[in-house]
């Protein structure tokens, strides 16, 4: 089902595929090892991403939040974003309207 959005969904995915870029153990999402996914080539690991940006935009629609190795993705409802926490301080935020 996914989130309700008004954005266009290719913007969406790509703007999630950069956010969760910046969870630097994203892999584990998939339960990779660290060194299976430090032999990736760079094109593979874009592909992850953009897989896990796709899981995560559908599966926020039942389950709001949802863990991603260090990180944790929020789907903001009210607010109409999908919100990427790293660590204490960092935040990346997509916006679905």
């Amino acid at each position: 089902m996914g989130v309700k959005h008004g954005r266009d969904y290719g913007d969406i995915l790509r703007d999630l595929t950069r956010a969760v870029e910046s969870i630097p153990d994203s892999y584990l999402f998939f339960e990779m090892e660290p060194e299976e996914w430090r032999e990736l080539p760079k094109e593979s690991k874009l592909e992850v991403w953009e897989a896990l940006a796709e899981d995560l935009f559908f599966a926020l629609g039942n389950e709001p939040v949802i863990h991603v190795g260090s990180g944790v993705v929020i789907y903001d409802k009210e607010a109409h974003r999908i919100n990427i926490l790293v660590g204490d301080e960092d935040m990346e935020s997509v916006e679905l309207i």
